[in-house]
């Protein structure tokens, strides 16, 4: 179980990452909006262009990721990602920022695939629920630690500082990966042949299940990125927080859900993952409501409302990930997933994308039509319930066991 930890840790630790690097971007809103003295609009662009660069991204290794060893993989991935931090951290203008922005979505979108192609191939059905909780919870440490410590030193410094912290920690996480992934090969012995890019498309879109899941991620990308792009300029411009105050936010939502990520994972694998994915997501609609109808407000119930935003965001998200990776089966399984990580990403990108036309500001700086955002993202919420009940587990067992594994590099094979 030890190199099983150390690898989940490891996984986790990229996607705290990949997190902070694209959640960093808006909470600096209000920063970015007042120095480079751009619209609504313009900064919709900046948080959709990463998330558009890392769905086309996950698309393109939609045909490779199976062709390769995982960790050969991921080691040039991260390397890619590392690179396109540091070019944000030293952009000058929004242009080169917007630039460096998809650079970076680019390759950390193929991270999100790896991550769960990594865990489906090595942890089996039963444990994967706490697995997808230890990996979710990298949000919550990255809303938790990463976020308020870069808003932090943006505070002490400029905007810029956030992401030389990140490209600095990324040094560290590469060592990580070449040191506790393993090399998994598995999937490549499994077939007996390398499907051509018109296979791997037509192998996705045949799967009927497979289709529903991937509709239940765009549901699911579309009732939360409608919300969270726009929830600190919002928190601004008309609740009444300082750039300071904002840290408190996601210092309160990722401290509660570093406990509750693990708890919703345990839950997962002991009820069920669709009767857990139904109760947070029905909760998840009522911060949903109050937070885009809150005026000047004070702190604490700001707080309180923001926090079970979080909880329950992150308590729909490990079900259903856990689900979802078991639609497809080994041999195939990178190539779904890179499938499924593109649309989300792109869903994500629409969403911020769509709501940065809906929203616009008023003579007084306040944001006006989040109301409007709301409802609609309400609407995405509701239909996931009925959706996800029609979604099977198709694979239930890991090809591989690393821990049992004779060869001491690690080579997980059949």
């Amino acid at each position: 179980m030890k190199k099983e930890k150390l690898l989940l840790w490891t996984l986790a630790a990229i996607n705290f990452t990949h997190i902070v690097d694209f959640m960093i971007l808006m909470p600096l809103g209000p920063q970015l909006m007042r120095i480079f003295e751009i619209t609504p609009r313009e900064f919709g662009l900046l948080v959709s262009s990463y998330t558009f660069a890392a769905g086309l991204s996950s698309f393109m290794g939609a045909f490779v990721l199976d062709k390769y060893d995982r960790r050969t993989i991921m080691l040039w991935v991260f390397f890619g990602f590392f690179l396109g931090t540091l070019a944000c951290a030293f952009s000058p203008n929004y242009i080169i920022l917007l630039v460096a922005r998809i650079i970076s979505g680019l390759f950390g979108g193929l991270t999100s695939a790896l991550i769960l192609a990594v865990i489906g191939d090595v942890i089996p059905d039963g444990r994967r629920g706490r697995a997808m909780g230890l990996v979710m919870a990298a949000f919550s440490v990255a809303s938790v630690f990463g976020v308020p410590f870069g808003l932090f030193i943006a505070s002490l410094s400029n905007w810029h500082a956030p992401f030389l912290f990140l490209a600095s920690l990324s040094g560290i996480i590469f060592w990580m990966i070449y040191k506790y992934v393993p090399s998994i090969t598995a999937h490549i012995v499994a077939k007996q042949s390398k499907p051509s890019p018109i296979q791997v498309i037509k192998r996705v879109t045949s799967n009927a299940n497979q289709m529903r899941a991937i509709t239940l991620t765009i549901m699911m990308m579309l009732g939360q990125f409608m919300i969270i792009p726009f929830l600190s300029p919002y928190m601004v411009a008309n609740v009444g927080f300082t750039d300071m105050e904002l840290t408190y936010i996601y210092m309160a939502g990722g401290a509660f859900t570093i406990f509750t990520s693990p708890w919703v994972g345990r839950l997962t694998d002991q009820y069920g993952k669709v009767k857990i994915f139904t109760i947070f997501m029905t909760l998840n609609i009522i911060p949903i409501g109050v937070i885009t109808h809150l005026g000047a407000t004070p702190i604490p119930y700001v707080l309180l409302i923001s926090t079970m935003f979080f909880v329950t965001s992150n308590g729909r998200m490990v079900p259903a990930s856990a689900l979802i990776t078991g639609t497809a089966k080994p041999e195939n399984r990178g190539s779904f997933l890179s499938f499924n990580s593109a649309v989300q990403q792109l869903s994500a990108g629409f969403a911020s994308f769509v709501a940065g036309l809906i929203l616009a500001e008023n003579i007084n700086g306040e944001l006006i039509n989040y109301n409007y955002v709301g409802y609609i993202a309400i609407v995405f919420s509701l239909l996931c319930i009925p959706l996800i009940r029609r979604i099977k587990v198709v694979d239930t067992e890991a090809i591989a066991n690393i821990d049992d594994s004779p060869d001491p590099s690690l080579v997980v094979e059949k």
